[in-house]
């Protein structure tokens, strides 16, 4: 199974008035009674409404906080001397609005300056062929790229770093993208 990170974001609560409710006001007929639907009903007070929305607003956070989607993409397992860690690829197109190319010493200069300093425990750089379709022209592109595969550090939050690289290999590089995947894996060094 593979987990991925989740960021929560945060929803306006529902004004009073945007809570349906449903009222008895009718007469026995039958088995039931006569129902109608209200939209702010007046016998609802402010504290039950907010004991509601406290309520859903902290099975929100229980589903989707990321600490929780970490903390069970860390839970795999792994045999032997092999660590449960995460790992994540960062994949680098190396082409230049179709007319240049990231140079090797240019690429290299990026991962000295952006790279290293935040990861300094050490990562791979792997050559790769690209593919991706353009879909303003409607066309497959083949490009050179570059990836680097970093296990990340546990117990840190990584996310920053990560977006630090990324960020800046867009700007300096004119990229509309960097490709990334994070991963759980079973590793040993």
């Amino acid at each position: 199974m593979l987990l991925c990170n989740v960021i929560a974001t945060s929803v306006p609560p529902l004004k009073p008035q945007q809570w349906p409710a449903v009222t008895n006001v009718g007469k026995y007929q039958g088995s039931g009674t006569v129902n109608r639907r209200e939209t702010n009903p007046p016998e609802a007070s402010a504290k039950s409404r907010r004991i509601v929305r406290l309520a859903a607003a902290a099975i929100g956070m229980l589903f989707f906080s990321t600490a929780a989607v970490q903390a069970a993409a860390e839970i795999i397992p792994c045999d032997g001397a092999l660590q449960p860690q995460q790992v994540a690829q960062l994949l680098f197109g190396r082409n230049v609005e179709d007319r240049a190319r990231v140079s090797e010493a240019d690429f290299n200069g990026f991962v000295v300056r952006e790279v290293s300093p935040r990861f300094p425990e050490g990562f791979t750089v792997i050559d790769a062929a690209g593919q991706w379709r353009d879909k303003r022209r409607g066309t497959i592109v083949h490009e050179a790229s570059k990836i680097i595969e970093i296990v990340l550090p546990a117990g840190e939050d990584n996310r920053p770093k990560i977006e630090a690289i990324v960020e800046a290999y867009k700007l300096q590089f004119q990229q509309q993208s960097v490709g990334l995947i994070v991963a759980p894996a079973c590793v040993r060094f």
